[in-house]
């Protein structure tokens, strides 16, 4: 098997070359080395949070190029072009603070890509052609471009989606727009769409425009449009005063579905036009399906996959939640978590080839990521519990394969420990998921101090895989708890549909979890900590608010701590966005409710907290106002809470930027082991 493979050295052609960083917190980030430092040293905390060498290959139709998002040398994400199996690479970065995200092929020689700044403002949609990667040229700015989709038969025309105008915060709606037009500066849509009406735009000044439709006319924000899978625009969804609606277009009008999205989920289109591919509604005892359903109707149709533990979801390492045919676009398989991640195939060929891609990397979940239209060619991922995903070719047709690139060279899986899943009961007698990831050495008799992290969201999941919080926290010494809760992903179908909204309830399925990982005889005694961002942030002081006896320290990352003020702080973007309306629903108006946002508001009852907190925040987080954190500070100061901080003016929800990130964890191992691992008593010599 003759086997072509991209080197280490290849990817760092046409890099900006930085020099070794130092860190507040003493860490130094030599971004140049792409190798594990030698076992006889701790792994840097950068290793663990750096960013991967690629992201988001993609083949183009042919299969003789590859897309994708590079990082090496620089905490910037740039744009890498080649062909299969050479060693010169094309590549493009922005200047400044700037990345590159997002890259789809339009057709074979085109892509286009999306930019951001700071890692906080997208700023545009831009296009390229292979062989001229540095000449990209503008096509949209200031607008929150997304693509919606890359018509097969016309591949240079896409339909993107305007979600935000930078000026007025409205909803520009969908536009298709001809890439092979290079004007030299971007489109100003606002001027050819103004009124929101449907037109051709084919004048002098916008002709790349080939048409703009109208969004929904007065019924609410936009949140989302879907094309069928010619690539056309079909459907709508707007939500108004927390309620989501459908729509369909016909012509130059929408219209209403009769389909009730607090049921339905909509995932994609489906094979028809009219069709969707949809989580199908809740049925007594079973979990939710993947099916087909008409959307002028509501008419549920064939049920494609249906788990008998889990309602369908997507995992994350695949191209999305369904596999098409990438020239009919057909549905032709699914990935979703289950017990671990899972691949299903509706056709024999597939499955077939899904065992051969098996037996190639042997010990690795294999993923399917692109493909080209002959389905002769793949870009495969291949990763497990202790390896990041690396990148491979296939070439079923000359049977030879190679490496693209590993993602985190740097990381040694050697070093890395198992990710294991446990079932603990929730106290209303439900089974749930959790992974625990043990650091070397621990046993019943060699116990070691606890960290409970829960995810985010809350309507999200933890799986099984590589993961580098969990992996840099148990190389420092510390089991790692990963709860999944009701509202997590999977388990709709096991709760009423209003447990997605009962937040106690979600914290005491945290508390669960954790008592019963204290029960296994492998936490050190007294020594069980909680820590959290987002939502995790919330349950973190959620939990040493309620639960004294249990926590030794929290450490929040850009929670929630007061939901009325979040609601409150929303009311001001309820024209532009509808998560005011959905909270409002959701959580009932504050004014009727007082004493629900109370019993949910852990900052409120700051004077129970009995334990030392960490406390980060991003100034220019625009998901989580700053104003929470900065009242939970003061609330921590006033009741004489022991507490550290780390707020950062140039981050938003989250720290993006690698070298505040370094500070962050290194920050937060500090303040674990401060609290956590006390010292051995000295024993007396004679």
């Amino acid at each position: 098997m003759k086997i072509h493979f991209f080197s280490a050295c290849c990817f760092s052609a046409g890099f900006m070359c930085l020099d070794v960083l130092p860190t507040s917190a003493g860490e130094k980030l030599d971004l140049e080395r792409i190798i594990p430092v030698p076992a006889t040293e701790q792994i840097p905390t950068m290793d663990f949070f750096r960013p991967p060498a690629i992201q988001e290959p993609k083949l183009n139709r042919s299969g003789t190029h590859m897309a994708a998002i590079v990082t090496l040398s620089e905490d910037r994400h740039q744009l890498l072009v080649t062909e299969i199996g050479s060693k010169n690479p094309e590549m493009l970065g922005g200047k400044g603070d700037k990345d590159i995200y997002s890259v789809h092929w339009l057709g074979d020689r085109r892509v286009i890509f999306e930019i951001a700044s700071r890692k906080l403002y997208g700023l545009g949609l831009l296009a390229a052609d292979v062989g001229t990667i540095n000449e990209a040229y503008p096509l949209l700015q200031y607008y929150g471009t997304r693509v919606v989709a890359i018509p097969h038969d016309n591949p240079l025309e896409p339909l993107v989606w305007n979600r935000s105008d930078i000026k007025t915060g409205k909803d520009l709606g969908c536009a298709v727009i001809n890439t092979a037009i290079r004007t030299g500066s971007f489109l100003d849509l606002t001027s050819v769409n103004s009124n929101h009406q449907w037109t051709d735009a084919r004048d002098n000044n916008d002709k790349h425009i080939i048409r703009t439709y109208p969004v929904v006319p007065g019924e609410g924000i936009g949140a989302g449009y879907i094309a069928d899978k010619e690539g056309n625009l079909e459907f709508a969804t707007t939500s108004k005063d927390g309620v989501s609606s459908l729509w369909r277009l016909e012509g130059d009008r929408w219209f209403r579905c009769p389909v009730d999205l607090d049921e339905i989920g909509i995932i994609s289109c489906g094979e028809k036009p009219g069709q969707l591919l949809v989580r199908g509604p809740r049925q007594e005892g079973k979990p939710r399906a993947l099916q087909l359903m008409d959307g002028a109707t509501g008419e549920l149709g064939e049920v494609i996959l249906q788990d008998d533990a889990y309602d369908f979801y997507g995992s994350g390492l695949s191209s999305g939640v369904v596999y098409r045919d990438p020239k009919t676009r057909s549905v032709i398989g699914a990935v979703f978590e289950q017990r671990g991640p899972q691949t299903v195939w509706f056709a024999e060929i597939y499955r077939k080839l899904q065992k051969a891609l098996d037996d190639l990397f042997p010990g690795l979940v294999v993923r399917i990521v692109s493909m080209n239209d002959a389905q002769t060619r793949f870009i495969v991922a291949t990763y497990s519990d202790k390896q990041p995903a690396i990148y491979n070719w296939v070439d079923l047709e000359k049977r030879t394969r190679g490496l693209i690139q590993n993602s985190c060279p740097w990381i040694d899986p050697l070093r890395m420990q198992s990710q294991n899943m446990i079932k603990f009961k929730t106290r209303d007698g439900h089974q749930l998921d959790a992974y625990v990831t043990l650091p070397a050495g621990v046993s019943k008799k060699n116990p070691a101090p606890l960290v409970v992290l829960p995810h985010g969201g809350p309507w999200a999941r933890d799986g099984w895989g590589y993961d580098p919080e969990a992996q840099f926290l148990a190389s420092r010494g510390y089991i790692v708890l990963k709860p999944n809760y009701r509202g997590s992903n999977g388990y709709c179908w096991m709760f009423p549909e209003s447990d997605r909204y009962e937040f106690r309830k979600m914290h005491d399925d945290v508390t669960d979890a954790a008592k019963s990982m204290v029960a296994s005889g492998l936490v050190e005694k007294g020594k069980v900590a909680i820590m959290g961002s987002s939502f995790g942030g919330y349950l973190a002081i959620s939990g040493v608010v309620n639960e004294p006896d249990l926590y030794c320290c929290a450490v929040t990352v850009v929670g929630v701590f007061d939901w009325e003020r979040l609601v409150k702080d929303r009311k001001y973007d309820q024209y532009n966005t509808p998560e005011y309306g959905f909270l409002f629903r959701r959580l009932g108006d504050p004014q009727k409710y007082p004493e629900r946002y109370e019993a949910i508001s852990p900052g409120r009852h700051v004077e129970r907290i009995k334990v030392p907190v960490f406390v980060a925040a991003g100034e220019e987080d625009a998901r989580v106002d700053i104003d929470q954190a900065n009242s939970l500070i003061s609330a921590l100061r006033k009741y004489d809470v022991v507490h550290e901080t780390m707020v950062e003016s140039w981050e938003g929800h989250g720290m993006a930027h690698l070298d505040n990130k370094v500070v962050l964890y290194n920050r937060i191992v500090t303040f674990l082991d401060k609290h956590m691992k006390q010292p051995k008593a000295v024993q007396p010599t004679n």
